[in-house]
C-alpha cells in the first residue's frame, strides 16, 4: 500500500484502542495515540531508504512491530515521569503507547499483506502471507483503507461517546 492506505490501516487498527480510551474519559490520550499510530504508519518503509535493508524485511515483522510499541512506551513512561506525573500515570501511558506504537506497524504490515507482494511477518524462514486483493500502487484500495480508518474512528467516537454518558 501507499501512504494513504496506511494511514487508513493505521487508523483502523487504533480505533478499538482509541475508542475504550476515549469512553475511560482520556480524551487527550485517546487523540494523542490517534497521532502517534498516523505518525508511525509509514516508519516500517523507511527500509527502503536504507541501503542493504531489503524492502518488506526487518521493518515488517511482529518483532519491529513489538520493538517499536516497547521504544514508543518506554519513551512516554520517562517523559511523565521526569515531567512528575504520578507513578500509575507513567504506566498507564506506557503501556497505552506500547499498544499505539504496536498496532502502528502492525497494521502497515496487514496492509501490505493485501498486496499480491505480501509480507513474512515472522522473519525471513516464517510463513509468507498474501492475500492478493489490490496492487500497492491501487488508488481504490489506498482511498478505500483511509477511508474505512477515517470511519471507524468516526463510529468510535460516537460509541465511546454514547459509552460515556450511560
Amino acid at each position: 500500500m501507499h501512504k494513504k492506505g496506511h494511514y487508513g490501516a493505521a487508523l483502523l487498527g487504533y480505533a478499538p484502542l482509541g475508542t475504550i480510551v476515549l469512553a475511560a474519559g482520556f480524551d487527550a490520550a485517546a487523540v494523542a495515540g490517534g497521532v502517534v499510530t498516523v505518525a508511525l504508519a509509514m516508519v516500517p518503509d523507511l527500509d527502503m531508504k536504507i541501503p542493504g535493508v531489503s524492502h518488506r524485511g526487518p521493518t515488517h515483522t511482529v518483532h519491529f512491530a513489538l520493538s517499536v510499541g516497547l521504544g514508543i512506551g518506554l519513551l512516554a513512561g520517562t517523559l511523565l515521569v521526569v515531567a512528575g506525573a504520578p507513578v500509575a500515570a507513567a504506566v498507564g501511558a506506557t503501556v497505552f503507547m506500547f499498544a499505539t506504537g504496536a498496532l502502528a506497524i502492525g497494521s502497515h504490515i496487514a496492509a501490505d499483506a493485501l498486496t499480491p507482494m505480501g509480507v513474512t511477518p515472522l522473519g525471513a524462514d516464517g510463513p509468507h502471507y498474501s492475500v492478493g486483493v489490490a496492487r500497492a500502487a491501487n488508488p481504490l484500495a489506498n482511498y478505500g483503507l483511509l477511508a474505512l480508518g477515517i470511519a471507524a474512528v468516526a463510529v468510535g467516537m460516537v460509541v465511546a461517546e454514547v459509552v460515556a454518558t450511560a
